[in-house]
């Protein structure tokens, strides 16, 4: 369990192929409802990796768990070893080769910061090969709801170039680190100053932050294409 409500899993093909993905993309699980319908959840591939993901390699994804949720009666049900249908990889919720950006602003909350644990090796890259600067916004309501707080945390410590903000709507830690932020990642936005000429924005996560940002970037004078965005819904 990532935190009270979301749980990581972990999967491999059983087909012995390899995964081709691109970080930031995302899957689909395949599944029956009570009625014999058919249903389809999507969840962002969260394995920090760069490449395809080879035979036997873990394809991790995170859970959220919804009371009465079809979804959520798959996983809790499934055991080790258990076995589900999926398709994909699928999305473009991804780094882009050919941006020239000075700084790449990466806000999530939820499930919404998976995609940018399976980027973290791709943002060494582009820091090493190119300087630039990555600030990464996560807002949650306390430290329990922080998904994957310590592999953000090792990332920002290795690498100067990288500033980790969580940002609190209701708690702080009792020692929190001096860039923890209390509020909404939205508010938080601003002190970061958006620049038009040289930032780029990826939104991920609740719709209404999603949404929020999105207006704030855009008076901030940040080009709709520099301003990529995916929106996270929890579904029954």
């Amino acid at each position: 369990m990532l935190a009270p409500t979301v749980r990581h899993l972990a999967f491999v093909r059983d087909d012995g192929q390899p995964l081709d993905f691109i970080p930031g993309q995302f899957l689909q699980v395949h599944f029956q409802l009570d009625d014999g319908s058919p249903a389809k959840r999507s969840y962002s591939v969260a394995t920090i990796h760069d490449h395809a993901l080879g035979p036997g390699e873990s394809v991790e994804i995170a859970v959220s768990y919804v009371q009465g949720g079809a979804a959520t009666r798959l996983f809790e049900a499934l055991p080790e070893g258990g076995r589900i249908e999926a398709s994909g990889p699928y999305g473009r919720f991804c780094l882009h080769p050919g941006d020239s950006n000075r700084r790449y602003l990466l806000i999530g909350t939820g499930t919404g910061i998976t995609p940018y644990r399976a980027m973290l090796p791709s943002l060494a890259q582009a820091m090493a090969s190119r300087g630039v600067q990555i600030v990464l916004l996560f807002g949650a309501r306390r430290r329990e709801e922080l998904l994957y707080a310590d592999d953000f945390r090792a990332f920002a410590d290795a690498h100067p170039g990288f500033r980790f903000v969580p940002c609190f709507s209701r708690e702080l830690p009792e020692v929190p680190h001096p860039d923890v932020r209390r509020g909404y990642v939205q508010n938080a936005l601003a002190e970061f100053t958006p620049d038009a000429a040289g930032d780029i924005a990826y939104l991920c996560g609740n719709p209404l932050m999603v949404d929020a940002c999105f207006e704030s970037l855009k008076v901030a004078g940040l080009p709709i294409p520099n301003i990529r965005r995916e929106k996270y819904i929890s579904g029954k």
